[in-house]
């Protein structure tokens, strides 16, 4: 489970709606959500029309008469989407655990009980500096940090940089921080000169998806729905999903590289073991008369370290195929030679052998042969970062897809593709994108326009 604190001191800069749009894209991106309304105006609660008497008071509070366990106040939203509501009593907790010790680590006891039970906890946090925004940031692995693109708006990053960085040396907590862009207005100059000082100033911690400014998110909350049940056609609901989507692929990406890790870490214990296995194939005796036989078992032996290269290969989850597919050759043919140069020492003069690299060669030609390289290019002057998804890749974001940069503004990849048709679009610093030089187009559920592309 991971737990994400959503906070910014500054009032209007779209924290709430990030809290409750962003705990339903991720929803309906199958992922089990909780989001806890910390907020003493319960702006979260409301938003999406949850009324109760009971709040997050009632669990962390000793001066209730009302006491209650966490799963007694949990509300359910959607099928996967639960809240945590508050109220204005939650706001006396500041002051009834400002003598208290271990203050700060009073939500990190609601939530242990939980933690098996949902894939993301969301916080909305209120638009203060004290101990509930304390006991937010600790629990938390990551904290997002909306931010308008106003002068104010920086200015309240610094001052909860600050609190982040107090966490860290008093409490010995460290927190990934991150910025979202909100409330983006294309039509002025002056949110593309704030952005581009944002970038200036916080280059690595920016998401690239920017949520641009669009009427249905108001309308949505007014309604008590997340806008992608309100309106799932309109700009905020697929900002949301795209963000969504970018938070799913970072954390994917992360399990993968600390998978990586501890298996680096056991590499030199398998790399032994391996070693003193082929040390006791090299020193068996190689018998002079029968030939046909020690060129049967040197096939097999072949195969079966083929068989332990691709093993290998599928349990460190290489991101594409044909990375894997280069992998199994490089290290087949290092293993080969190796094998091959200690038979030659112990054979036969008279014995001669079938060359093991082109039964190598052909093993690898016959797994690509269903495989067939589409190219994908855009022209996009100025642009920071294109990507390409579509159903090939289950409209995920990952490295594989990123275009590189080929000079006057066109950018260009190429990805190994099956036969077939498939939907696509480009992701041009966080927006989608049609592809212009392509005819074949359908529209989409959510009213846009995937290009079609097919391999055969």
């Amino acid at each position: 489970m991971k737990i994400i604190s959503i906070a910014n001191q500054k009032g209007g800069c779209g924290k709430t709606t990030t809290a409750i749009n962003l705990a339903s894209a991720l929803s309906l991106n199958g992922k089990r959500v909780l989001l806890f309304d910390l907020d003493p105006q319960a702006h979260a609660s409301l938003g999406l029309d949850i009324e109760s008497q009971d709040s997050i008071y009632n669990v962390i509070s000793r001066l209730t008469p009302r006491k209650l366990k966490l799963e007694n106040i949990i509300k359910k939203v959607e099928n996967s989407f639960d809240i945590v509501p508050s109220n204005i009593l939650v706001g006396t907790l500041e002051q009834e655990l400002s003598d208290e010790i271990g203050r700060e680590l009073k939500l990190m006891e609601v939530i242990k009980p939980i933690r098996d039970q949902y894939d993301y906890v969301l916080i909305d946090c209120p638009p203060s500096l004290g101990i509930l925004t304390i006991n937010a940031i600790r629990v938390s692995e990551q904290l997002i940090i909306p931010v308008e693109t106003s002068r104010f708006s920086m200015q309240g990053v610094e001052h909860l940089m600050d609190i982040v960085h107090l966490v860290k040396e008093r409490l010995n907590h460290s927190v990934d921080c991150r910025i979202l862009v909100t409330m983006f207005d294309s039509r002025l100059r002056h949110s593309f000169a704030m952005l581009s000082t944002f970038k200036e100033r916080f280059n690595k911690l920016l998401f690239d998806t920017i949520v641009h400014i669009n009427v249905k998110l108001k309308e949505s909350a007014v309604m008590g729905k997340p806008v992608a049940f309100y309106d799932k056609y309109c700009r905020g609901s697929k900002d949301y999903y795209t963000l969504a989507k970018e938070l799913i692929f970072e954390d994917k990406q992360t399990g993968a590289i600390d998978e990586v890790k501890q298996q680096v870490k056991k590499q030199p214990e398998i790399k032994v073991e391996k070693i003193k296995e082929k040390k006791e194939k090299i020193e068996e005796p190689v018998v002079a008369k029968e030939p046909e036989l020690e060129k049967t078992s040197w096939k097999n032996r072949l195969e079966e370290e083929i068989l332990d290269v691709q093993e290998d290969a599928q349990e460190i989850k290489l991101e594409s195929k044909s990375d894997a597919k280069e992998q199994v050759k490089e290290e087949v043919v290092d293993e080969v030679e190796q094998e091959e140069t200690a038979a030659e020492e112990q054979k036969p003069v008279e014995a001669t052998f079938q060359p093991l690299s082109s039964r190598m060669k052909e093993l690898v030609r016959e797994e690509a042969k269903d495989f067939f390289r589409a190219k994908f290019s855009i022209e996009a002057p100025g642009a920071k970062s294109v990507y390409v998804t579509g159903s090939f890749n289950d409209w995920s974001l990952d490295d594989n897809c990123r275009l590189k940069n080929k000079g006057d503004g066109n950018w260009e990849t190429e990805i190994d593709l099956k036969p077939g048709v498939y939907k696509y679009q480009f992701i041009v610093d966080g927006v989608w994108k049609e592809d212009p030089k392509n005819p074949q187009k359908e529209r989409n559920s959510f009213g846009d326009i995937n290009s079609l592309i097919e391999v055969k």
